[in-house]
């Protein structure tokens, strides 16, 4: 792996972490409630199982990128940052939030492109 693509992998990995701290933690903190744009602290107590079980998912996909750099192994890279851009696309398209695809999805697209045209131009 070149290190271009190490460094936005990794980074994609522990933003996807923070995902996770978020929705399994904070959810119905101050800081969670105001990050995902939550109106009140009833409805954050009533979906914080959710955020829960949605947060367990982001660390699913931050522990298979975090494993595609140790193995080395590109073609799991790629599965697990296509599964963050579409992760990125449908959070948008369902939330109606521009918001998600440029925080989750420009480096997941960023780290996409630079592991596509490695493999192409095979540098």
């Amino acid at each position: 792996m070149k290190t271009l693509e190490i460094i936005l992998i990794a980074f994609v990995a522990i933003e996807h972490v923070y995902i996770l701290y978020l929705e399994m933690f904070l959810w119905t903190t101050p800081k969670g409630m105001k990050t995902f744009g939550l109106k009140s602290k009833t409805f954050a107590e009533e979906t914080k199982t959710l955020a829960a079980n949605q947060g367990l998912y982001n660390g699913f996909l931050a522990a298979g990128l975090f494993w595609s750099l140790y193995t080395k192994d590109i073609s799991v890279s790629l599965f697990f940052i296509i599964c963050v851009c579409v992760a990125a696309l449908y959070g948008a398209y369902s939330t109606k939030s521009n918001r998600i695809l440029i925080v989750q999805g420009t480096p997941a697209f960023l780290a996409l492109a630079v592991i596509l045209l490695r493999m192409f131009l095979k540098i």
